[in-house]
């Protein structure tokens, strides 16, 4: 559980770069995050994992307070900007390795989309895996947990989970 000590020296660092991208990825300028997350709507591109186990059952990881998207909410196993710089396979490695610390996985690429919300536009890459092995959540996240297909239907549309994860969730049909 995130403490008020902890959220008061753990934020998101609003003069950190990202790429900014055209809707193919191509990028065109650059910007911080914090003018990235402010409603300018400029396009900037993250990676998304979301890692099953051989049970079908979906790791979720659960926002911390600090977060300036979304605190205290369930969202993707991973889910990261690209570095100015990156790659999409380099950001999913190193996003993947900061977040579960898990090194060794075969991600399959669903789906590139435009996510648009009232602060943001991300062009989201996302992925999915099968893994049984070792997590361990970073301090990045608050935990996590593996959840059932049932279960998380049970939580649809209860502010449970971020809206993206919802979004996601129906338009790369994830889950039956």
């Amino acid at each position: 559980m995130v403490n008020d000590k902890m959220i008061a020296t753990q934020q998101d660092n609003s003069q950190e770069m990202f790429p900014i991208v055209d809707e193919e990825g191509n990028i065109i300028s650059a910007a911080t995050r914090g003018e990235c997350h402010s409603g300018s709507k400029l396009l900037h591109p993250v990676v998304h994992l979301h890692v099953f186990n051989s049970k079908g059952e979906l790791y979720l990881q659960k926002r911390p307070a600090w977060k300036d998207i979304q605190p205290n909410k369930w969202d993707t196993a991973v889910g990261g900007h690209i570095d100015l710089g990156e790659n999409v396979e380099q950001a999913l490695k190193r996003e993947v390795e900061e977040e579960l610390g898990i090194t060794d996985f075969t991600p399959e690429r669903i789906e590139k989309y435009v996510f648009e919300s009232a602060r943001e536009k991300e062009l989201v890459f996302v992925h999915k895996t099968i893994y049984d092995g070792p997590i361990t959540p970073s301090a990045e996240t608050d935990g996590g947990r593996f959840w059932s297909v049932e279960e998380i239907k049970e939580n649809l549309g209860k502010d449970v989970f971020t809206p993206n994860f919802e979004s996601e969730l129906k338009r790369v049909h994830l889950i039956d």
